[in-house]
């Protein structure tokens, strides 16, 4: 099946982030497609490369750029949500890019499933 992944909520104040996560390893893991991960409000803050948490705590961010380049998955966070919260190219993890949301449609056209967090 494939999926695509929504995600409304910023890192550190939900568990929407870590839910999205565990669900998108536990689909990988079981052979499923992940079409796209779109960050959308808030949401746009966990692809942030200017977070830096202490070092025994999780590091969300860096989490999703890695998940993103090992699984190679497009990891969009929306450009007008970005843009309200001072992000912009540059200020971004790697592996992570900022774009419409003619993505958002997109993904969701083509996959098979969208799953909503936060």
């Amino acid at each position: 099946m494939k999926f695509a992944i929504l995600i409304h909520e910023s890192p550190y104040n939900h568990e929407a982030s870590d839910t999205a996560y565990n669900f998108t390893m536990a689909a990988l893991h079981k052979g499923h497609t992940v079409e796209r991960i779109f960050f959308y409000h808030d949401g746009v803050i966990n692809v942030s490369n200017l977070a830096e948490p202490p070092q025994d705590d999780r590091n969300i961010p860096k989490r999703w750029s890695d998940l993103g380049t090992e699984f190679n998955i497009d990891i969009v966070a929306c450009i007008a949500a970005s843009k309200r919260r001072g992000i912009k190219d540059g200020f971004i993890m790697k592996g992570t890019r900022i774009s419409g949301l003619g993505q958002l449609t997109e993904m969701t056209i083509s996959a098979d499933r969208l799953v909503t967090f936060g």
